[in-house]
């Protein structure tokens, strides 16, 4: 099979085709033949060599797929041999074949294409057990994504919105924000002009925000304790302006807050799995309504890695990258 190759850490650049041998299918787990991969910030992490694959998952980049099931192991339903589905995988993704857990397959949404159900997993599971199973997010909260624009953002504000939550974002520009809004944001702050702190306490009347989502740390982290509202709920999934700040957490004892954050990929197939049986039954129906759906910002041939990896650093896109390997759709 071929697969993108990492021979050494660094630039885009260092990504090339390879060829090796198609994964062995184990116990509890099936073999898909990948029709298109999701391309994700951890990715690019992992190329520059500061996220390596938990013990036993492939060394090949790729967390999320779509395609058809070739094999099945010992332990998994026959029936789900020749069945397209999207995964979310424990790396490998970048290949023509993978291996994953069944149990963390699922069927392709009606009405979407492979394309479009590959933009899914990664950022489905990662909003749901952080904005509705860590964060409790409720029907007439409010909720607050920054960097709205990206993956994890423009999945967070539909999905907010569908469970009945104002939802308020930040963006880097204008066209940013205003993607933002036609996906289902109440509030998007432009973050280089206004200040977003000030902005929702205004919108909040003052109460400020129930769930925070934050990608961002740095100086963000003592913001979003100012702006959260009494007994909010602050969750942390990344730190791309940095992880070590001096903070006053008086604030955070007199508001009774939470922070918290989490990381999915080391999670263990049986939290995968119960996350996967929550999106299918509350989720799932919601993509096949179109009430939400994938937002795709563009689709790479498999050749085109290295491009694909430098939009996603640019940080110029809106919604989901995505690699096409150009098999039978």
């Amino acid at each position: 099979m071929r697969f993108i190759e990492l021979k050494e850490f660094g630039e885009a650049e260092v990504m090339t085709i390879g060829e090796g041998e198609v994964p062995a299918v184990k116990d509890g787990e099936v073999l898909i033949a990948v029709v298109a991969a999701g391309v994700n910030r951890p990715d690019v992490a992992q190329r520059r060599g500061l996220y390596p694959p938990p013990p036993g998952a492939s060394a090949i980049m790729g967390l999320e797929v779509s395609g058809r099931v070739s094999a099945v192991g010992s332990g998994v339903e026959p029936s789900l041999l020749g069945t397209d589905v999207c995964a979310l995988v424990n790396g490998g993704g970048y290949a023509e074949f993978v291996t994953v857990p069944a149990s963390q397959c699922l069927p392709i949404p009606d009405g979407l294409t492979l394309i479009e159900a590959a933009a899914i997993p990664e950022t489905f599971f990662t909003v749901w057990t952080n904005v509705f199973d860590r964060a409790q997010l409720k029907a007439g909260e409010t909720f607050l994504v920054h960097g709205g624009s990206s993956g994890i953002g423009s999945t967070a504000i539909q999905l907010a919105k569908a469970m009945g939550a104002r939802v308020f974002t930040t963006a880097g520009n204008e066209d940013k924000c205003e993607f933002c809004r036609q996906l289902g944001a109440e509030v998007a702050v432009n973050y280089r002009e206004q200040d977003f702190v000030s902005e929702l306490q205004q919108a909040t009347d003052g109460r400020g925000v129930d769930v925070i989502l934050d990608m961002v740390g740095g100086d963000y982290v003592m913001r979003n304790i100012q702006l959260a509202a009494m007994d909010g709920r602050i969750v942390n999934i990344a730190f791309l302006g940095g992880s070590q700040v001096n903070i006053n957490l008086a604030p955070a004892m007199i508001k009774r807050l939470t922070l918290t954050g989490s990381t999915l990929r080391p999670r263990t197939t049986e939290d995968k799995a119960k996350i996967a049986a929550s999106l299918r039954e509350q989720v799932w129906p919601l993509l096949a309504n179109g009430t939400i759906k994938p937002r795709i910002a563009k689709v790479f041939p498999f050749g085109q890695v290295v491009q694909a990896h430098r939009l996603m650093e640019s940080s110029a896109h809106m919604g989901k990258i995505v690699l096409d390997l150009g098999a039978k759709k």
